[in-house]
This record gives structure tokens, C-alpha cells and sequence, in this order.
């Protein structure tokens, strides 16, 4: 009896306890949306803490992510569940897996799929935690979020997701307008690829210079098929001037065959190396576009 007694002391003794629990009292909760054309963010401040946000960005789907106001998590790992509400009999916590912590103002985002799973909990009644267990003594530090209010805020936070602009800058700052038929004029995919950079480009003033690198295969002479990558990046650039996109703005720039992207072996590979590469860019109001500088290079290429 005397040593189950010690064994069950030693079970009790290991297991780590949980120090501190950051939460917002239950009459004080709020949600908050915020947001614009390239980001919605639903938060919910954290008493003592910080905040708790699902960021979600144009042409993503939402992370969770803290924000804190000191280090009171440390680095390491930490699991994230969502939590069943005391009122919940019968319903136990979900397991969402680990966070990799460090010691920031954003001690960890989460995966898209575990972020899509709290706000499933939240309007279960789940809340959100995060708990992470020190190395040191076994203690641990717990933020929890509360559903309180919850269906309200995530209505206008869906709405505000519903303005959103299909892609983010990370996602348009690069992009590539195919030919697949030997010609110039644009079809109809690349017309929608491009409408959706041009309305990026309304969207976001400070976007303001775009360069464009027109290619061809290698079915003509050097001549011809330099003539053509020039007509395909003019008939971008085109594109672009009817979006209210100013000349000034285009660095326009065309190579010929010189820098296929798969070997001319073939009509496939062909129709591949008939492309306009796009590149958009920042450029300081002090700082001059290169646009004489291509033109030079694109006339001795």
C-alpha cells in the first residue's frame, strides 16, 4: 500500500502544473474587426497580455496568430487546443498539434488549417488556447480566448473577407501572360490574369512601375522572333495603359528566343517560351525608373 501510495505521489509530482492564465474577465470580452481591401483581422484583447487575431490576406486563408505586449511565453513549443466550455459536459478538448514559440511580439502564427479549426470551435462555444509548459520546474503560462460575442464579430469579419482582392502582392509582383498561338494578341486567360493585377494596381498606389520582358521561340530568325516578344510586351503594356496604368510607369524590354524557359524541342515547350514576364514594383517618388535604360537594352539585344 505504502508504495502505490509513493508511486501515485511520484505520477502527481511529474506532471506539470499550470502557473499563470492569461484571459479577459467574462464581462469585459470583445471581438474587433478591422480590415481593408488586402487584410481582415478579427482580434480579442487579452487582459495583462496582448491580443489573439485570425489574420487573413488577400488571397489566403486565415492564420491565428498572438500578439503580445512582453515575454511571457518563451521560446519552445506549445500546444494548441480548442478548449470545450465548462457549461460542455460530455465534450472534451481538441488537439490542434504544436506551435513552434519564440520569444517576439508574435510568439507563433499557426498553420491555415488550424486557424479554420479554432473558428470552427469558437462557434461551437470552444475557445481558443494556448499552453505552453516552461523546462524549468514544469510550470506553465495558458492564453486563453472565450467565444463570448463571437457570431456578431465572425459575421463582419466575413464580410470584410468578402471585399478582399483575389491575391496579396507577394502573389502578383510576379507573373507570366502566355502566347500558346504563334501570334501577339491576348486571350482570353491573360486577359483575366492581367485584370487581376490591374485592379491590384488601382488597389494599391504605392505599386507604381511595372517592367515587362517580352520572349519568343525559336520558329523565326533572330529578327522576326525579336519583333514578336516586342509586339506580345507592347500588347501588355497596351493592356495596361486602358487600366489608367501611365506609360511612364512600363519598363518594357524584349529578348527574342534568347531565354527560353525549357528547350525549343517541341510545340509544347514552344508555346511555353512565348511568354511576357510582369514585374511589379515600388519605386520611390525620388527614385527614376529605369525606362531609357531598358529601352537601350532592348533595341541591342
Amino acid at each position: 500500500m505504502r508504495q502505490r501510495y509513493l508511486a501515485l505521489l511520484s505520477v502527481f509530482a511529474s506532471l506539470p502544473a499550470v502557473a499563470i492564465t492569461f484571459q479577459t474577465r467574462l464581462e469585459s470580452i470583445e471581438w474587433k474587426v478591422e480590415g481593408d481591401k488586402f487584410e481582415c483581422r478579427l482580434t480579442q484583447p487579452i487582459t495583462d497580455f496582448g491580443v489573439g487575431e485570425f489574420v487573413r490576406r488577400a488571397g489566403e486563408q486565415a492564420t491565428f496568430r498572438l500578439k503580445a505586449s512582453g515575454s511571457m511565453l518563451g521560446s519552445g513549443s506549445a500546444t494548441l487546443l480548442a478548449a470545450a466550455a465548462p457549461w460542455q459536459p460530455g465534450r472534451g478538448d481538441i488537439n490542434l498539434g504544436s506551435v513552434k514559440m519564440s520569444n517576439g511580439g508574435i510568439p507563433f502564427n499557426s498553420s491555415q488549417g488550424q486557424a479554420g479549426r479554432l473558428m470552427a470551435g469558437l462557434l461551437e462555444g470552444r475557445s481558443p488556447v494556448i499552453r505552453h509548459y516552461s523546462q524549468e520546474g514544469g510550470s506553465a503560462v495558458e492564453v486563453r480566448l472565450l467565444p463570448v460575442r463571437f457570431n456578431k464579430a465572425f459575421s463582419d469579419y466575413q464580410a470584410c473577407t468578402a471585399k478582399l482582392l483575389p491575391m496579396n502582392f507577394e502573389q502578383v509582383k510576379q507573373a507570366q501572360i502566355g502566347f500558346p498561338g504563334n501570334g501577339v494578341d491576348l486571350d482570353a486567360p491573360a486577359r483575366a490574369k492581367l485584370q487581376v493585377i490591374a485592379e491590384f494596381l488601382k488597389a494599391d498606389p504605392t505599386v507604381n512601375h511595372i517592367e515587362l520582358d517580352g520572349h519568343s521561340d525559336n520558329s523565326g530568325n533572330r529578327l522576326t522572333n525579336r519583333d514578336m516578344s516586342r509586339r506580345r510586351a507592347l500588347a501588355v503594356m497596351d493592356f495596361f495603359k486602358t487600366q489608367g496604368v501611365q506609360e511612364k510607369q512600363i519598363t518594357l524590354r524584349f529578348h527574342g528566343e534568347r531565354y527560353p524557359l525549357v528547350p525549343n524541342t517541341n510545340a509544347a515547350n514552344r508555346a511555353r517560351n512565348r511568354r511576357v514576364n510582369i514585374q511589379l514594383e515600388r519605386v520611390a517618388p525620388d527614385e527614376p525608373a529605369p525606362v531609357a535604360a531598358a529601352s537601350n537594352a532592348a533595341a541591342t539585344s
